[in-house]
This record gives structure tokens, C-alpha cells and sequence, in this order.
């Protein structure tokens, strides 16, 4: 050990963890640092440089608390939760998207047709689909968690005053896989730009501006969660969304309301457009 260089080093760190042999964590830890030892070798990196990339993550951890986690948002900007879905998408099934720094895991339960917007302005959208297996089988009392932005691109979350577990709630479907609610449109927004990751964009001369969405985050007993975005066909930064999160197969029409078509179904309030999106979900 007491003779290691920049060459050697990586080598010996690695054989001072005593992880279980072929184990997952073994595997994780040693990967990770033959690229961390690798990328310091292949820029050179220098002393201050070094610091200044631990002070920026000593800053991320310092403006994070349990409503805003700007590692997710670090990750998110980079591409990095991008790539993690997409390896982790399963074949057959709705593709993965981001999960974005706002998820809250105790979201209200509410019945199918009930209305999130409340007394929010802006469009009334119908969202109605159905949540089915990969051999295209109904999952009844599928879980869709839902939470999103309000018609001025603002999460309740962020408002002071606000109830933060507005414009979210968790609905199962019936026994024939089908859910239904209203809620207002979201519109496009900026990622959090006033915590470290903002500084990272400015620094980089990238926009924050993601494309307006619905978060999502599917289960059924025995098959495998999803966790992904709803995108509207033909609106802003749909093609170069901040966080890499727009996936084509999650695109989908706004059109008009069809009372006559949706004369199956009870609803809190009237909505004045519709999407139609189909949830699919792999075994576990």
C-alpha cells in the first residue's frame, strides 16, 4: 500500500472492501470506482476543481429537505435518471420516466371521477385510459399515483400557504383495469433554477424549461411498477425537454370533450378536453 500511484491506487482501493464475492454490491462499488478514479485521470483533474465539485454536492444536500430533493434534480438534468429508466424498461411495458424532485408517497386516496383541480383555473382535462398486462389482460384495482403541476406550471408544493397534497391523488382502477378523473391542464415550468443544479444550467447556458406533464407511478400485485410521465403532442419543449424525459411512446393527443363518449362514466365536473392513455405493466 505504501508505495500506490494514480495508476496502482485504483486497484487497491478496490481491494480494501471486503463485499461479499460476486455480490451486486461488489459489483456496484467496484465499477464505481474504476470510473470515478478513471474520469479524475482522463481530465486531469486539479485540487480546486476537486473541491468545487465536493462544495456543490455539500450544497445540493444543503437546499434539499423532504419536499425538494435536488439530488433527483441533479440526476434528472444530467440524464442520468433518463438512463436509468430506459435500461430499466421491461418489454411490452409503458416506458419508464423521470420521477422529478415533488413525488410525495402519501398522496390522498380518491374515488374514479373525482375531480384534483378543484378551484384552479385553466383547461378541465378528462384523464381516462386503462391499465393492462403485456399479454394485454385487464389488471383490475391497478393503483395509479398522480401528481403534476397546475395551469400556470406551478406545483402546489411550492406555494406557500398551498395544501401541498393538491393536484395529487392515488385512484385503482375497476374490475375491468379502466380509471378516469379530471384535473386541470399543466403547463410548461422551469426546474427548481434557485439551489445548485440552477447554477449548474446557467453555467452551462442550458434552459430549465420542462415540458408540460402528468407524473405517474403504477402497481398491481404481482407485476412490475412503473414510474413515468404524459406528455401533450404539439406543445412547448416537447422536444427538448430539461430533463430528457419526453419519450415518443408517451405522447398523446389533447383533443376536444365527447360527452356522448364518455356517457359510461360519472365525473366531479365537466371537462372541456380529453387524453386517453393506456398503462401497461410487466410481471414482476
Amino acid at each position: 500500500m505504501s508505495d500506490v500511484n494514480q495508476f496502482t491506487i485504483t486497484e487497491a482501493v478496490k481491494k480494501s472492501f471486503a463485499t461479499e464475492p460476486g455480490s451486486r454490491l461488489e459489483l456496484l462499488l467496484q465499477k464505481l470506482i474504476d470510473h470515478v478514479h478513471a474520469y479524475a485521470r482522463e481530465t486531469n483533474l486539479t485540487h480546486d476543481e476537486w473541491m468545487a465539485a465536493l462544495n456543490f454536492l455539500y450544497d445540493c444536500g444543503k437546499i434539499s429537505t423532504p419536499d425538494r430533493h435536488e439530488f433527483i434534480l441533479l440526476s434528472d438534468v444530467l440524464g442520468f435518471s433518463a438512463i436509468v429508466d430506459m435500461i430499466n424498461t421491461r418489454g411490452g411495458a409503458t416506458e419508464g420516466s423521470n420521477l422529478g424532485p415533488f413525488y410525495l408517497p402519501e398522496s390522498p386516496d380518491k374515488t374514479l371521477g373525482a375531480d384534483l383541480a378543484g378551484p384552479r383555473s385553466g383547461v378541465s382535462v378528462l384523464c381516462r385510459g386503462q391499465v393492462r398486462d403485456t399479454l394485454g389482460h385487464p389488471i383490475p384495482g391497478a393503483v395509479i399515483d398522480t401528481w403534476q403541476a397546475d395551469g400556470s406550471g406551478t406545483y402546489p408544493i411550492q406555494e406557500e400557504g398551498q395544501d401541498k397534497y393538491d393536484l395529487r391523488g392515488i385512484f385503482r382502477a375497476d374490475e375491468n383495469g379502466n380509471y378516469w378523473y379530471t384535473t386541470v391542464l399543466p403547463k410548461p415550468y422551469t426546474v427548481p433554477y434557485d439551489g445548485p443544479v440552477g447554477d449548474l444550467l446557467r453555467a452551462g447556458n442550458r434552459h430549465a424549461w420542462r415540458a408540460a406533464h402528468l407524473h405517474y407511478i403504477v402497481r398491481a400485485e404481482g407485476m412490475r411498477a412503473i414510474t413515468t410521465e404524459l406528455f401533450f403532442a404539439n406543445t412547448e419543449y416537447i422536444d427538448n425537454d430539461a430533463v430528457f424525459g419526453v419519450r415518443k411512446s408517451l405522447i398523446t393527443e389533447l383533443q376536444p370533450y365527447d360527452a356522448s363518449a364518455n356517457a359510461d362514466i360519472q365525473l366531479q365536473r365537466k371537462p372541456d378536453a380529453q387524453v386517453y392513455f393506456d398503462f401497461v405493466l410487466a410481471p414482476a
